[in-house]
């Protein structure tokens, strides 16, 4: 008799003292390690969804991890027979946003790289670094809290060749910012930066060109992420007042910036030994590089209207201004629009519910990422279906559910509402509740800073609508729901990943760069929780209803 062994979707048989990873290798999966499976590096990280009864008991370099998570090369199998299903952290078929189409205006950029060629030399400055033919390539890169992002360009033409992307394998320590900071204090070694180059690595790995042919690298992310990319202590950036160390030498004038500069061997990542790796600057606090790169995608602050960006994530960043000033802040949203804390919820991989509509029956129509058998409810179609409750009179503006055909009480007089009854696929009011404060955080941030600017919602001209699930977000819904301001169709633009095409501007002009640390250095950074209604602001925001003042 024998265990099955399922790892990432593929089948093998294990005896008793076999190891996870061994079955991986078997399978030809790739499990990241740079210790060869001795136990030492701890990058090695397995997420066991079915049979952790079967297997061996936490080793001592487990012990900081969720007992969802196992290190392959330390966990064996102990029993005759049962199955055993994990997969490693990267999950495929993931529906990651690269596309940026509304901001094609940036496309015909002149390329203004850092590396250029002199006849058959590759020069950075008045410095030769390479000699030979071959390309000049560059990645931009948007790390974020949920999703990772390459984009590869060819340096002189600023063409982009390939795209690369996977979820963030840091989820083992946790799904927001602030988890993952104390997860990082308080066990040390480095683990979820050394967990991140793997896979960084992985995706450059598998891009189509050779990977000494990559001499410029542009990093946008938020706070915690760039510099957890970069090895720096994030301790300060989850205590007030939420400083970067960058931020804080900055203000102290013992650097010229926050932004950071490596190398490959520093980094431990596969370029050409002469690279270098930049993180761009941050705006304050947690309003971090992503933000900065997105506000160099979308050129807001450039004219005399009020323009908005908000990029909604797990913590969501709001730009508001114009040429004479502009105001940033940052919304700890949580992950509930990400499928995180929602019973049902799910990342935006194949099977995901990425649309609902209730038909005047009041049963449910849906549709699925890849169009195959629904497992749960992504971000975009929770916002569906809260809009479509709201619309339907199913749900008051306190998040209450009412009776309704599809609406269902469990023993304790709970109700839920079924959106797959065969797969108990459903929304109860704790989601919707998870799902409320999300949104209170995002709205109560935006008013804060349109009070700060003296401003009503009515004066926004243009707002840009930007983060992993924004593309898909039917507007119509978010507005019913408040999630977005009740600004008409025409003063709405979804910019999809924003942030990227920021990372992609910087990587292809040195002048676009230089251009971005000038005007972050004019960002008013405000701390949300500082504003002295910024509470009511929040219970406000949270209530299922138009975002009209």
């Amino acid at each position: 008799m024998s265990v099955s062994v399922l790892v990432d979707g593929r089948t093998t048989t294990g005896g008793v003292d076999k190891t996870l990873f061994e079955c991986a290798v078997e399978l030809g999966v790739r499990v990241p390690t740079s210790c060869f499976a001795q136990g030492k590096c701890r990058e090695c990280l397995v997420e066991v969804e079915v049979g952790g009864e079967l297997l061996s008991p936490r080793a001592p370099e487990e012990e900081a991890l969720d007992e969802r998570f196992r290190l392959a090369c330390r966990t064996r199998i102990t029993a005759d027979e049962g199955e055993v299903k994990c997969h490693t952290l990267r999950r495929g078929a993931l529906r990651i946003e690269a596309d940026t189409s509304e901001l094609a205006q940036n496309d015909d950029v002149p390329a203004d790289p850092a590396v250029r060629r002199d006849q058959d030399d590759v020069v950075r400055g008045d410095d030769v670094i390479a000699t030979g033919p071959g390309p000049l390539l560059g990645l931009a890169v948007d790390i974020g809290t949920t999703t990772v992002v390459l984009r590869l360009h060819d340096l002189e033409s600023g063409r982009l060749v390939a795209t690369q992307s996977f979820e963030n394998p840091q989820r083992f320590g946790g799904t927001d910012v602030m988890a993952r900071i104390r997860f990082d204090t308080e066990n040390k070694g480095r683990l979820l930066q050394r967990t991140l180059l793997g896979y960084v690595t992985h995706a450059i790995e598998a891009l189509p060109c050779e990977a000494d042919r990559i001499f410029e690298v542009v990093i946008a992310a938020n706070t915690t992420m760039r510099d957890l990319f970069f090895g720096l202590d994030v301790k300060s950036v989850g205590e007030f007042p939420y400083h970067s160390i960058t931020e804080t030498e900055a203000r102290a004038g013992t650097r010229p910036s926050t932004a950071l500069l490596s190398t490959p061997r520093k980094l431990r990542l596969p370029l050409h030994p002469e690279a270098r790796v930049h993180g761009l600057p941050l705006i304050g606090g947690h309003v971090g590089a992503d933000a900065a790169a997105a506000m160099l995608a979308t050129g807001i602050g450039t004219t005399d209207g009020l323009h908005v960006l908000m990029d909604i994530g797990t913590n969501t960043e709001v730009i508001l201004g114009n040429r004479s000033r502009l105001i940033a802040a940052s919304c700890p949203a949580g992950p509930a629009f990400e499928g995180g804390a929602i019973r049902n919820g799910t990342p935006a991989l194949d099977g995901a519910i990425e649309r609902i509509a209730l038909r005047a029956d009041g049963t449910v129509a849906l549709e699925t990422i890849g169009g195959i058998e629904p497992h749960g409810i992504c971000g975009s179609g929770l916002v569906d279906l809260l809009g479509e409750l709201v619309r339907v009179g199913a749900m008051n503006e306190l998040g209450r559910l009412s009776e309704s055909p599809c609406v269902e009480f469990d023993d304790d007089d709970r109700p839920s509402f079924v959106v797959d009854a065969r797969r108990d696929i459903r929304l109860t009011e704790f989601d919707i509740n998870e799902l409320a404060q999300a949104k209170g955080a995002n709205a109560a941030g935006l008013r804060a800073v349109l009070d700060l600017f003296g401003a009503q919602v009515s004066d926004i001209e243009r707002f840009y609508l930007a983060g992993g699930f924004a593309r898909h977000l039917d507007v119509g819904a978010s507005r019913r729901i408040g999630l977005i301001p009740d600004l008409p169709d025409e003063r709405v633009v979804r910019v999809g990943n924003a942030a990227l095409e920021g990372a992609s501007l910087a990587l292809r002009s040195v002048a676009r760069r230089a251009e971005l640390e000038e005007r972050v250095r004019g960002v008013e950074h405000v701390s949300l929780e500082m504003h002295p209604s910024f509470f009511d602001f929040f219970v406000e925001g949270c209530r299922f209803a138009p975002f009209t003042s």
